[in-house]
């Protein structure tokens, strides 16, 4: 197959005159074209291939020759060309030019042409320009000595099986060559050659594929296909290929992921972590766990089933309703309902799994185990690479990051271009394995408790750096004045055994009954000085006399559960509580939400009429209060649908009212899934 490519393209040249390419394919050609009765039009090799190497593409050694080669199959020229045109095509005139102005020339000669094209109706083809110069580096390679002949014909017959599936006959390939010869230099050549050249023997589409398929001998194919994922069978592979589509420079490493980085890059992956994950050399690669977030993945699962089944959470409540942006992102859930929600988070990991990588301040052995669990459990996920990308594009479909740029035009690219790295990854599971633990449905829904006091916990909590505990201990000593596990477990229990509850129905509630008594109380408090003790319960006398946020009707315990489960979570961050501890207090927190209400909004009443009521003198009170508000509508409309876990998750005690997803991918104890 490669050595009859070789001579037809040899033909083309010579029929264009020469000077738009030069030798291709495999160096072994000789005995099988004779077999087959087609001439070769070169006897003999390359002499000067390793000068042309190094001229043309400053390729001096085996390894740099085959990250080209690598980069060429998988993504080369191609990708930015493909992903500009489908957006140019999509843009207005006016836009159109803007662009053409916005986008320098000297830098991407490609901008001189396309618009044009577009415009025009060209076929946006041209990814001939890539494979052809695949097979013409693997031609090189054999002769200037870096590759051995069946490795120059791996690489060839791979460049040959792409370009099959690519092109329906030798004229529709070389036209695409040409376009993409003409945007790499910023000049139209597609006049320069003859796509339906009467000397062409070839040019019947039949005959094109009965000879490729006559030349496509099984054996060799197979083994290209071996070969080329053998470059790709790692799970830092795996990663490598996630990471790429934030940042696809990562395709130039193919060959070897974690081969070293220049320094100008281990620095600016390092003050990546530092400044924007917040991720420090002494903490341990272990600190990379906490971006993985399967409770999110089932928040997400359980949010999309219950879209596709138009069942949706309520878009009003007493304390207000969600932006119409927000209720249209939930509105569009229903369309990933079919898609497990995992890559949405994962791929995020994966990126700063590889930035951590990069940056050589992690062990990288460590770093390694991580990698190969995130592998494990997408491919249980995931049966193929298609199913992840089309998983991957219905979410980021879904919920686009307004600060960061949209991924959907990258990942629809991998998902329809044939040598995309991702259809050529090793993809078997091997055992189950995760990069961090993921809680149980239950205590998920308990550590939910805590609602807006805290960012929503997707993932176990578990202990922090040094660095992280001390600026938790600080928020635990400055809030509740408490300075090691003994107090806090002691604090916990008085929290969950009588709390702030206990005190609103001792000093407080007695005087709704005596209003007399109440209005005395405070016109004596109102007199004179007073201490802060003394001004708080001045100021909680009026909301009493006031019914303020209906103080006196609404049972407050919610405001004890939130701040419990919200202690808890920090002691087990500090590594005061070991994992039972917090476990049997995420248990009692849920038995008492349980017993106290009926349902997530009764819940986000108590909270609120709690918070409203214990909180101290602040001029700062109505910004706390409209803040508060704000995000109890988030929460009980899932709108956002990442503000918090409510609106996918049954309260305690409830009868299950949600839709199964329809894969595996939700967390333990989730009785309803289909497995």
């Amino acid at each position: 197959m490669v050595d009859a490519l070789h001579a037809w393209w040899e033909q083309q040249l010579e029929l264009c005159g020469g000077g738009i390419g030069s030798h291709l394919l495999s160096a072994g050609a000789n005995e099988r074209l004779a077999r087959l009765g087609i001439a070769s039009p070169r006897e003999g090799c390359w002499p000067d291939a390793g000068q042309w190497l190094a001229q043309a593409w400053q390729i001096e050694s085996r390894d740099t020759l085959i990250d080209a080669m690598l980069w060429l199959a998988a993504q080369g020229e191609r990708q930015r060309w493909d992903i500009d045109a489908a957006e140019l095509k999509a843009m207005t005139v006016a836009r159109r030019r803007q662009w053409e102005q916005e986008t320098p020339v000297d830098d991407a000669p490609f901008a001189a042409l396309l618009p044009g094209w577009v415009a025009t109706g060209e076929p946006l083809e041209w990814a001939a320009w890539d494979w052809l110069r695949l097979a013409e580096l693997a031609w090189a390679g054999a002769c200037g000595g870096y590759l051995s002949d069946t490795e120059a014909d791996h690489f060839a017959a791979h460049a040959a099986e792409l370009l099959q599936i690519r092109y329906a006959g030798w004229s529709e390939m070389l036209s695409a060559y040409l376009r993409g010869f003409s945007l790499f230099n910023g000049v139209d050549c597609r006049a320069e050659c003859p796509g339906e050249a009467t000397e062409n023997p070839w040019r019947d589409a039949n005959t094109w594929q009965e000879r490729l398929v006559a030349l496509s001998e099984p054996a060799i194919r197979e083994a290209s296909r071996t070969a080329l994922r053998a470059y790709r069978s790692t799970p830092q592979h795996w990663l490598q290929a996630i990471a790429g589509i934030r940042e696809p420079e990562l395709m130039l490493r193919q060959r070897e992921p974690l081969a070293p980085v220049p320094e100008a890059r281990r620095m600016e992956a390092a003050r990546y972590l530092e400044d924007v994950l917040d991720m420090h050399a002494d903490e341990g690669a272990e600190v990379l766990a906490r971006y993985w977030l399967p409770a999110e993945a089932h928040h997400l699962n359980q949010m999309a089933a219950d879209a596709a089944h138009g069942i949706h959470v309520p878009s009003q409540t007493v304390f207000g309703r969600p932006s119409r942006e927000a209720l249209v992102q939930r509105g569009w859930l229903k369309q990933a309902g079919r898609h497990a929600a995992t890559i949405h988070m994962a791929e995020k990991f994966a990126f700063y799994w590889q930035t951590a990588m990069d940056s050589r301040l992690f062990d990288e052995g460590s770093l390694l185990t991580q990698g190969e669990a995130l592998k494990s459990c997408l491919c249980h996920f995931y049966a193929t690479p298609t199913r992840l990308l089309e998983a991957w594009l219905a979410w980021e479909r879904c919920l686009p990051e307004p600060e960061q740029a949209s991924l959907t035009s990258d990942i629809a690219w991998h998902l329809k271009d044939p040598g995309s790295v991702f259809h050529w990854l090793d993809w078997h599971p091997g055992e189950w394995r995760e990069p961090a633990e993921r809680p149980s449905l239950r205590h998920f829904t308990a550590m939910a408790l805590v609602g807006p006091l805290n960012s929503a916990a997707w993932s176990q909590p578990q202990p922090e750096s040094a660095r992280e505990r001390e600026a938790i201990r600080g928020w635990v000593e400055g809030h509740y004045q408490l300075l090691g596990a003994d107090e806090l477990r002691s604090f916990i229990d008085y929290m969950l055994e009588a709390g702030d509850r206990q005190e609103y129905q001792i000093n407080y509630a007695p005087y709704t009954l005596n209003r007399e008594r109440l209005d005395a109380e405070i016109a004596i408090l109102q007199t004179g000085e007073s201490e802060a003790e003394e001004r708080n319960h001045l100021l909680r006398l009026e909301r009493v006399r006031d019914n303020e946020d209906d103080c006196n009707e609404l049972d407050m315990a919610a405001w004890d559960i939130a701040q419990t489960v919200d202690l808890a979570i920090a002691g087990r961050e500090l590594g005061w509580l070991e994992p039972a501890q917090l476990a049997r207090i995420l248990e009692r927190a849920y038995a008492l939400a349980e017993k106290h209400y009926a349902g997530w909004q009764a819940y986000a009443e108590g909270m609120y009429a709690g918070f409203s009521f214990f909180m101290g003198e602040t001029d700062e009170r109505e910004s706390f209060l409209a803040g508060l508000r704000h995000a109890l509508v988030a929460w009980r409309c899932g709108a956002p649908v990442l503000a918090g876990a409510w609106a996918s998750l049954d309260f305690p005690g409830s009868k299950p009212r949600h839709f199964a997803p329809l894969h595996i991918d939700t967390l333990p104890g989730d009785r309803r899934t289909l497995h």
